[in-house]
């Protein structure tokens, strides 16, 4: 995946955290785990899952005892599959063996950058259908695209933060959308 895109018109956006799942299919000793290998957090009592953070690609990866992670933080899938491997290396010390590397699965995508433009976020949150904004709570006006499956955060610099979408031609289709419908919209 590409790290920036930018446009003349002074649009853009990267991916900034890959959520990815993956069942390793085999069972995992937690606590074998916890008590052998550095970088981990295994809190039973509060939940379920063993946390082991890898320090390059900086990621996190939730492991549970069926074998079935969750790693996030990677900003490309060359980072997935780089982190994924270091946690299979790690089980290897532990005697456990995975056989084949697992399907891995994009779960969420989220991208940030900017529309290149100033926003009245008063106006959008009137004329944009499917927004919420309370600036009282916080700065950043919500806006979904249902049928981008995206939801943006945008802020008055023109600053945004894209979610939802599930691989980078999503984001960019789902931010060309956005522009489309800001430029639709009279902000002054």
């Amino acid at each position: 995946m590409a790290k920036k895109e930018s446009k003349s018109d002074g649009r853009e956006i990267h991916v900034v955290n890959i959520v990815v799942s993956a069942s390793l299919g085999h069972d995992i000793p937690l606590e074998k785990m916890a008590a052998t290998l550095p970088n981990t957090e295994y809190n039973p009592e509060q939940f379920p899952g063993l946390v082991i953070r890898i320090k390059e690609p900086k990621t996190s990866a939730l492991i549970f005892s069926s074998g079935k992670i969750v790693c996030t933080g990677a900003r490309t899938m060359e980072n997935v599959h780089e982190s994924i491997r270091k946690i299979i290396k790690s089980l290897e010390k532990i005697n456990v063996k995975i056989k084949n590397f697992p399907e891995v699965n994009i779960q969420n995508i989220v991208a940030a950058g900017s529309v290149g433009m100033d926003l009245n976020l008063n106006v959008l949150a009137m004329k944009l259908d499917n927004t919420e904004y309370e600036p009282e709570q916080f700065p950043g006006l919500v806006y979904k695209l249902p049928e981008q499956k995206a939801t943006f955060l945008l802020f008055s610099n023109g600053k945004i933060v894209c979610t939802g979408t599930k691989s980078e031609t999503e984001v960019h289709a789902a931010l060309d959308k956005l522009i489309e419908n800001l430029k639709n919209v009279k902000q002054r």
